[in-house]
């Protein structure tokens, strides 16, 4: 069966939901048809003519971007502007764009989280409570011979994380009764007879905003004509999700041997370093790409330093006047990580099911030159 962009996205859209995305944020499909076929993903954390360029001769047919294509509104698409001419090329390739962006960054198992174990933190935390999760609970009632395969189901599209566990289930075993009417194309029994089945009830967790994929997964799975399900809106707190984290060095080293530390795992041209370097510190929280604008929220009492990029003078003046230094990594040295992180998933997720499909990693040019 031929796989899609929709169908892409929807791989994708499992790790990355749509719902942490910011207000302000464009993520999704940018360009191209969600129907369209798929053999080769390439992943990028922009689009450039060089990317577009490569994109073109390793013959992908879509991209997956962390920055957005289309960002703010257009009010002309010229060929002659060197914009316009990138997308005019994409759209003769029929290259399909998609932005993984803020939903890339608040995830789990994101950017950010990614960032936070390259540098060996512990007790990896989200920075804030930017969004809370509502919980639901789904029981299904499924015959014996299918329970795992339903399980499965749902715990792949998303249901039954609690915590830092994930695929959490209980099922109790019971007999289900049914009669099949008329008309009816019962999996077990027959019309009009009476029919007694070994099920379990089988119960698992899931949010609100994931609630629809699961039912459709537990559905695809589920063996019945008439699936019975039943849905309880829950009171237990649900995950938190922030576009940034926090942590803790295994031990406290001087300032300075932390940025020589971010330095070598993130693979960063230059640094920009605010405080003492002498001075220890061990709470340490992160934030990719640009997080500037957020250092305002920080005091010495929440961390002892924040990593982040694009840092401007007054917003560093700022975070030292409150006693917070700061290590800017840059924007790009920072966010390049998820093309691997991107390539991973798809390769896991994708190739191993379609061997025809090809992921490849389509690495940028640095814009800025270290002198």
């Amino acid at each position: 069966m031929a796989y899609t962009v929709k169908d892409i996205i929807a791989t994708l859209e499992q790790h990355y939901p749509s719902y942490l995305c910011a207000s302000w944020d464009n993520s999704g499909l940018q360009l191209g048809s969600p129907l369209a076929v798929v053999k080769k993903v390439g992943v990028a954390l922009d689009l450039d003519p060089y990317i577009v360029a490569n994109a073109i001769e390793a013959e992908v047919d879509m991209i997956i971007t962390h920055h957005p294509l289309f960002f703010k509104g257009i009010k002309s698409l010229r060929s002659d502007s060197s914009w316009g001419a990138m997308i005019y090329r994409l759209i003769s390739a029929n290259i399909a764009v998609y932005a993984a962006h803020t939903n890339l960054d608040a995830a789990p198992r994101g950017l950010n989280q990614r960032l936070a174990e390259m540098l060996g933190l512990q007790d990896i935390k989200p920075l804030f409570a930017d969004i809370e999760g509502e919980l639901n609970k789904i029981v299904v009632y499924v015959p014996i011979s299918h329970v795992k395969a339903v399980q499965q189901a749902m715990a792949e599209a998303g249901a039954g994380h609690i915590g830092n566990y994930s695929a959490c289930s209980f099922r109790t075993a019971g007999i289900g009764t049914f009669r099949p009417e008329a008309g009816s194309n019962p999996y077990i029994g027959s019309a009009g007879v009476m029919e007694e089945v070994e099920e379990y009830r089988l119960e698992t967790v899931v949010e609100k905003n994931g609630l629809r994929e699961v039912i459709e997964s537990m559905l695809s799975a589920h063996p019945y004509e008439e699936v019975a399900y039943d849905i309880f809106p829950l009171l237990n707190r649900g995950p938190t999700y922030s576009m940034g984290r926090r942590g803790r060095l295994p031990q406290p080293c001087p300032l300075d041997r932390l940025a020589e530390q971010v330095k070598d795992v993130y693979q960063c041209q230059g640094l920009r370093v605010v405080g003492d370097g002498s001075q220890s510190v061990q709470r340490v929280a992160l934030i990719s790409g640009s997080g500037g604008s957020l250092l305002s929220r920080f005091n010495s009492n929440i961390t002892d330093v924040v990593i982040t990029g694009d840092v401007k003078y007054h917003e560093a003046q700022e975070a030292q006047l409150n006693g917070v230094k700061i290590i800017d990594a840059g924007h790009e040295d920072l966010e390049k990580h998820m093309i691997p992180l991107l390539a991973e998933v798809l390769k896991h997720r994708v190739e191993s099911r379609q061997p025809d499909i090809k992921v490849v990693e389509l690495l940028p040019t640095p814009i800025f030159r270290h002198l």
